[in-house]
């Protein structure tokens, strides 16, 4: 074995296959907020067995997880019987616990879904409906009502309330699951992309550049590069296609617009995202975005021409008093899709949870877009269940 860590990798007895001869029981390949909770998970979990976590980047969290709107989702959007909608709800929950108990800033802002048309309005009316199916609050506010509570917004046909949306310090999170993870004696390996994977008669052998890790497990959390390193294991018929989706976020220069909840136009159908939404920070600060931009590859987070222009068009639909000038690009994150432009639009592609057919052992998570770290807890409860029943 080549050791790719500082720490001597132990050698313990797995739960899940018994006697084991391989350097580690779990090995979860990628460091993003879903990453750390899945070896969280399991480390704090079973205590007995083993964890390793690889990370490419020499940070945990420097992808989607950082680059994002650190919004806590409802479950608002995704078809009834999804993934995205039981692991969003499921995982709201846990976030709101986990933050009280372990002091990661957060706030319930709520959220307005603003409808401007009539067939706005019937998208919200799905909506609602969707949401009493779930037990997920929400109420109807007239056009009056939401200029009384927001007044420099516009909402023709009135809005949904979302009382139970906010927003976290993703930072924070992440930075408290890889301590949780450390504490439980977990172990970190940064600057170690995946090169190659070998299954063995009893786990994995994952190679990194100059050395290798055996696993009894391995869950594929690469967020961007999971299609990859699926594809690693996969047999040619069964491989994947990865999509880029590049999102730009707006910092916001103008006049305190005094608004005090998070803002997102009705969902459009076919469109990569959830719109240009106006969003706040911890600290109060106003963002919009992300819009959405097909792109080639992940490592793509500049800006595009005209950016804000198109940006301006959609927020001035809610927001009629912004100007262009009011409006910078400020970052860029890069949705991991697993279908392209044509599928579907929001909600349309679940999320991938599963173990790999013919690959005891393997857990691919693929297509872990948004809402994945509001899911980020719950998917990691899924994952246990999937390994150890």
């Amino acid at each position: 074995m080549h050791r790719i860590l500082r720490t001597t990798p132990r050698r313990l007895a797995s739960t899940l296959s018994g006697s084991s001869q391989n350097d580690y029981t779990h090995c979860v390949i990628g460091g993003g907020v879903v990453g750390l909770a899945v070896a969280r998970q399991l480390a704090v979990r079973h205590p007995g067995t083993s964890t390793v976590l690889l990370e490419r980047h020499e940070m945990v969290g420097t992808e989607t997880s950082s680059r994002n709107s650190e919004v806590i989702h409802a479950g608002l959007y995704y078809p009834a019987g999804s993934l995205k909608t039981e692991l969003c709800v499921r995982g709201a929950e846990m976030l709101y616990e986990l933050c009280e108990k372990a002091r990661i800033p957060f706030r319930r802002t709520g959220k307005l879904i603003l409808a401007q048309t009539e067939p706005e309005l019937e998208t919200l009316n799905a909506l609602y409906t969707h949401a009493l199916d779930h037990s997920i609050p929400l109420r109807f506010l007239s056009a009056r009502e939401v200029r009384a509570r927001e007044p420099s917004v516009t909402a023709r046909h009135g809005a949904l309330e979302s009382p139970r949306t906010g927003i976290i310090d993703s930072h924070a999170l992440m930075q408290h699951l890889h301590g949780a993870l450390e504490d439980a004696g977990g172990d970190v390996a940064l600057r170690s992309p995946v090169t190659a994977v070998t299954p063995l008669a009893s786990g994995y052998r994952i190679d990194v550049p100059g050395g290798s890790v055996t696993a009894d497990v391995v869950v594929n959390a690469a967020g961007l590069g999971a299609v990859g390193i699926a594809n690693m294991v996969l047999p040619p018929e069964r491989q994947l296609t990865a999509y880029y989706c590049k999102g730009t976020y707006f910092g916001y220069s103008g006049r305190p617009l005094g608004v005090r909840t998070l803002l997102y136009p009705a969902p459009v159908k076919g469109h990569g995202g959830l719109g240009t939404h106006l969003t706040l920070d911890i600290a109060g600060r106003v963002r919009f975005g992300p819009d959405v931009e097909w792109v080639g590859g992940a490592e793509d987070l500049v800006p595009g021409v005209g950016r804000v222009k198109e940006a301006v068009k959609e927020i001035r639909r809610y927001l009629p008093g912004v100007r262009e000038e009011e409006l910078v690009p400020d970052y860029c994150g890069v949705r991991p899709k697993i279908v392209g432009p044509e599928g579907g639009g929001v909600g349309g592609v679940d999320f991938v949870v599963r173990v790999e057919e013919g690959r005891e052992g393997w857990v691919n998570l693929l297509g872990i877009e948004s809402p994945g770290l509001t899911s980020s807890l719950a998917i990691a409860e899924r994952v246990e269940r999937l390994l150890y029943g």
